[in-house]
């Protein structure tokens, strides 16, 4: 996953980026970068790093951001190793002159496939990222298309998921795929024109949300208008909004798809303990994913909420991992009971999915260690069965623990009392327009052709960083 933002028509528009992008730090903690035009120069500057926002960017490197139009990027890697060279936004200039950068969130189900016929043909690619097709496929059509033409042209071509942001000299593009897999968002400031993955940018900026682009919806907005305009390049598409968004990926104080996301979990954990009451004493969420559907457990179960499980939040991605003899530190690092609140209790325990069960095994034992005299788990989503290719980052299907075992199966691997999963009907029944909803990693009904082997071994080599893919033995 990654998260976008983009601002035209304000003084500060790097400044507002960087703020925009804190916000969305929880879509992508690899790197971030940040791309100003400058409309006095007419020319782009672009800084991006590895890392958080807050290290990737300082006051200097913000003064050299300068100009009224900018668009930034987090990146999560799905297609590309992360590497510098695989930051965003990717910067290039194209025929007649032309600046152009763009910044991608999603993941292209036919891009080995586009790539290879892309550097057939003579395209020379600098990065791993399958977001430089775009890039390819925009500068190959502009010989003989404007812009907004090229644009489309490309975006006709490309299969599965994407949200862009595209910064053309001072133009600002906003777009989503046909069938809307991931979130963009656009707010007014001022007379300034906001775009990003979730409104929480919109709320930090005190912008005002105006509305969702829509699916298969190109908007554009010129260097000084003071309104936009708005085309479609896809008809008759089904809408597939990527209902893991809501289960876990979006903030919970964003709202996405027409969701506010906060109630949405909490209705998931109302439909999760209709589906599997149990008796207990108390509801404990697994933090922090599990809160809010827990929330919902114990309002509709009529049972007490207790934090038992307290996060350290100055945990982070770079924290020095303990040895092998050690392994079991780095989860109670991260986390710490609360005996009193587990001592001779009846647990209700709530996440919002298990994937591998790895971390979930660890913690289970320690409740009984505690002395919990029961043990009884709710997820708030179905089980994981089927890998993604619209952008979120699950592992291998042969990794993940429900393709492998039963509910019942896994319940009894864990040391549970009981398991239950919330059924893929309970969880749509927690939105409001259920038939706008990608469930492909539940069900393994997907809505776009797959990649075929070849390209998906392509992909895998190409995302562990491997140009050279006939070296592999892919041909």
């Amino acid at each position: 996953m990654c998260g976008i933002f983009g601002i035209i028509g304000h003084e500060d528009a790097s400044r507002l980026a960087y703020f925009g992008l804190y916000a969305l730090q929880h879509r992508g903690q690899e790197s971030a970068g940040i791309v100003a035009w400058d409309s006095s120069l007419e020319s782009m500057h672009v800084h991006v790093g590895m890392g958080l926002v807050p290290d990737v960017f300082h006051e200097e490197d913000l003064k050299l951001l300068s100009g009224e139009t900018a668009i930034g990027h987090v990146r999560y890697s799905t297609t590309g190793k992360p590497q510098l060279r695989n930051a965003q936004p990717l910067m290039v200039r194209v025929r007649g002159g032309l600046q152009l950068a763009l910044a991608h969130n999603g993941n292209l189900t036919n891009a080995a496939e586009l790539r290879t016929a892309l550097e057939n043909d003579g395209c020379i690619f600098q990065t791993t990222s399958d977001s430089e097709i775009f890039v390819h496929l925009i500068a190959r059509a502009l010989s003989s298309s404007t812009l907004e033409q090229a644009i489309e042209q490309a975006c006709k071509q490309v299969e599965g998921a994407y949200s862009l942001l595209i910064l053309a000299n001072g133009k600002l593009i906003a777009i989503r795929d046909p069938h809307g897999f991931h979130p963009l968002s656009m707010a007014k400031m001022g007379d300034a024109w906001v775009f990003a993955s979730e409104s929480c940018a919109f709320d930090l900026l005190e912008a005002d949300y105006v509305r969702e682009v829509q699916p298969g919806e190109m908007i554009i907005i010129n260097e000084g208008a003071l309104e936009y305009q708005s085309r479609f390049f896809s008809e008759g598409v089904p809408v597939r909004q990527c209902i893991f968004e809501l289960v876990y990926f979006a903030r919970p104080d964003s709202r996405i798809f027409g969701e506010d996301v906060y109630q949405c979990r909490k209705c998931m954990g109302r439909n999760l303990i209709r589906e599997s009451m149990a008796e207990a004493d108390c509801v404990i969420p697994f933090p922090d994913s599990g809160i809010y559907a827990s929330l919902g457990v114990a309002q509709e179960a009529g049972v007490p909420y207790e934090h038992a499980l307290i996060r350290n939040h100055y945990v982070g991605r770079t924290f020095i991992q303990p040895s092998q003899s050690m392994r079991q530190f780095s989860v109670r690092v991260k986390i710490n009971p609360v005996h009193s609140v587990i001592e001779n209790k009846r647990l209700y325990v709530v996440d919002d999915s298990i994937v591998r069960g790895t971390t979930i095994r660890t913690r289970v034992a320690k409740l009984r260690e505690l002395g919990a005299s029961a043990v009884h788990f709710r997820v708030s989503s179905p089980p994981i069965k089927y890998p993604c290719f619209y952008g979120i980052d699950f592992p291998s299907p042969t990794e993940l623990i429900a393709t492998k075992y039963t509910p019942r199966q896994i319940s009894e691997m864990l040391g549970l009392d009981s398991l239950h999963y919330l059924s893929t009907e309970g969880l749509l029944n927690s939105v409001s327009q259920p038939e706008n909803y990608c469930t492909a990693c539940f069900t393994g009904d997907y809505p776009t052709a797959l990649p075929t082997v070849q390209d998906k071994l392509s992909l895998e080599y190409r995302r562990r960083g491997d140009i050279r893919l006939e070296e592999k033995g892919v041909r």
